[in-house]
């Protein structure tokens, strides 16, 4: 599969996954994808943490409620650091927005399904601060979201885009190809 197959193919996963272990290899190429992805003023400010002990996945989804990845044989929990990159300037939000997509990009090549999930552990009840204290995560870092990380159960529908005149021109808002 190309990069371009592997965007084309990319979706969000919200299904049941068959439980299957993912090899550490697997998991050690995603985390490779995620870390090579470009940081802003090369702060590196994104870390991560991939999940597969049964007992740790166990206590983790103890927390998310609802737990969204309940089935999940892994995942891969993303942190940051606050840093000031360039003037007044952190690009952290940016630097783990890039290091997911190149996740899960490896995530579609390597076969598995995944969903980027942010909003519902990092809203008014914090999820994810219960999260990061049950893998031991240090108070300059924040977890701020998660990717479980499985096979498929279920055959899933990508959702429909826009038509692309709709959302990309040529040298001037609106212009045709």
């Amino acid at each position: 599969m190309n990069t371009i197959e592997a965007i084309r193919q990319r979706h969000s996963y919200r299904g049941r996954y068959d439980g299957a272990p993912v090899p550490r290899e697997d998991l050690l190429r995603i985390l490779e994808a995620g870390l090579a992805a470009p940081s802003g003023c090369n702060k590196q400010t994104t870390s991560l943490i991939a999940v597969d002990e049964p007992e740790t996945l166990r206590r983790l989804h103890g927390v998310i409620v609802p737990d969204v990845a309940a089935t999940a044989p892994a995942m891969i929990c993303v942190l940051t650091r606050r840093v000031c990159a360039y003037r007044d300037r952190c690009f952290a939000v940016q630097d783990y927005a890039a290091a997911i997509e190149n996740m899960l990009l490896a995530i579609v090549e390597l076969g598995y399904a995944s969903c980027w999930i942010e909003g519902h552990i990092t809203d008014e009840d914090r999820i994810c601060d219960r999260m990061a204290e049950l893998l031991g995560v240090p108070r300059e870092y924040e977890l701020v979201a998660f990717l479980p990380v499985g096979r498929a159960l279920d055959a899933a529908a990508p959702v429909g885009k826009l038509p692309f005149a709709e959302r990309a021109w040529f040298n001037t808002f609106g212009a045709g190809a």
